[in-house]
């Protein structure tokens, strides 16, 4: 019998800082069948609601949400559009898998402009005009005895414990490509630039990331489960707008 699944992720906010956040999803049982694509969102239906088996993560502190709905492509059928209005929210699916097993995480994204005071390293320009997140389990095993203590803390708290690290993908506005940072507001989360400035804007891009290499190159370790992937459009920390639509959405094996 499906269990009742619970991601958490780790977010920001202007006046609270970086929170974790419990979003509480349908889930569970063997996604394992399901989770080659993701997001198959080519096959929606334009307006019906959110796609199939993914749900909307809304953050306590941030009223305005970012719109997320099924429109129809001219070049790839049905996506999902998403616009963001001094606003900040994502579309969450759980997965939970052995990260090695499916590593490479596909997808494809257009942005239609960039977010002007966007900028990697500061909590005031942690917003993006397109954005990919993988979280991953919480694996206490390989925790300091203060972090086991501050995960703790969390999971009373929220009632769940925050993920035990996250992957962004982003499109930043002046960073080069190839950028890797830490979240400027926790460094469990760390920051790849895919895409940046404008000379794509308005183009379809496609992608393709080993995330376990990636977890190693960030985090100097093999990576734990993967707990969830989101994807996320936001403008809370900068007050600005921003739209973008997002394509089809796979973890594969490695052929």
């Amino acid at each position: 019998m499906a269990t009742r699944a619970r991601v958490l992720l780790m977010h920001s906010t202007r006046r609270h800082g970086w929170i974790v956040i419990a979003a509480a999803i349908l889930a569970a049982g063997a996604l394992a069948a399901a989770t080659p694509e993701l997001g198959a969102f080519s096959r929606e239906t334009p307006g019906a609601g959110l796609p199939a088996g993914w749900k909307a993560l809304t953050f306590k502190h941030i009223p305005q949400h970012t719109e997320y709905t099924l429109v129809r492509d001219a070049e790839f059928g049905v996506v999902v559009r998403a616009e963001a209005r001094q606003s900040a929210s994502g579309l969450l699916r759980a997965v939970d898998l052995v990260a090695s097993e499916r590593p490479l995480l596909r997808w494809r994204w257009k942005a239609e402009n960039l977010i002007a005071a966007g900028d990697v390293t500061r909590k005031e320009g942690d917003d993006y005009p397109a954005r990919i997140y993988v979280s991953f389990r919480y694996a206490p095993e390989r925790m300091s005895v203060l972090d086991r203590v501050k995960y703790t803390a969390a999971r009373v708290l929220y009632g769940e414990y925050p993920p035990h690290a996250g992957l962004n993908y982003i499109w930043d506005t002046k960073a080069p490509v190839g950028t890797v940072v830490a979240n400027p507001f926790t460094d469990r989360v760390k920051m790849f630039v895919v895409e940046s400035g404008p000379q794509h804007l308005r183009q379809w891009r496609d992608y393709e990331r080993d995330i376990v290499a990636d977890y190693r190159r960030a985090f100097g370790e093999d990576p734990p489960a993967i707990a969830g992937i989101a994807l996320m459009t936001d403008a809370d920390n900068t007050g600005e707008s921003a739209v973008a639509l997002y394509g089809d959405i796979s973890l594969s094996p490695r052929p």
